[in-house]
């Protein structure tokens, strides 16, 4: 039982040794460059995309907010300025200066009325137009407006009342 202990005590010693002399052939080695971390970047919902108060008649349209804030209509659309306001969706980005942003529509969405229908959401352009540099101070905020458009059918298909759903966009820090 002795004699075991001590082969087993050399081959340990001579693993380690061996494992040593490995060890002190890559001492000269140059260290691995430090990778760089990306900035940080985050985004603020500012203001949600409304479209504004308006009529369809039989056929309907489209109804457009542009990112500047313009609105317009196609079809059979009436615009109607009856104190609901209009405008882009807006987005705070707080990321250092000259970080380049990538602005990625998601898919139409439907949207669903508050007294039954539904009516697509197209999400449109942004301003700044993407991809885009934030050109703010160090830690500021870029606003970044993006506009949409909805296609509304007759008064059958999506009567009168307030619609609501969700708008998808992607930032993405390049």
């Amino acid at each position: 039982m002795l004699l075991k202990h001590k082969i087993q005590v050399k081959i340990a010693f001579l693993l380690s040794f061996i494992i040593y002399l490995t060890g002190c052939a890559n001492v000269i080695a140059q260290p691995a460059p430090v990778k760089p971390q990306p900035a940080s970047v985050s985004i603020y919902p500012l203001q949600g995309l409304s479209f504004g108060a308006f009529f369809q008649s039989k056929s309907g349209g489209s109804i457009i907010i542009a990112p500047t804030g313009e609105r317009s209509a196609t079809g059979s659309v009436i615009l109607a300025e009856l104190g609901y306001s209009h405008g882009p969706a807006s987005f705070g980005i707080e990321a250092p200066a000259g970080t380049m942003i990538n602005i990625l529509n998601g898919p139409d969405t439907k949207l669903t009325g508050s007294t039954g229908g539904s009516i697509t959401l197209h999400v449109g352009h942004s301003f700044p137009s993407s991809p885009f540099v934030t050109s703010s101070q160090p830690n500021g905020v870029t606003t970044v407006d993006i506009g949409g458009t909805i296609t509304v059918g007759s008064a059958a298909a999506t009567p009168p009342g307030s619609y609501s759903g969700y708008l998808y966009v992607t930032f993405v820090q390049e």
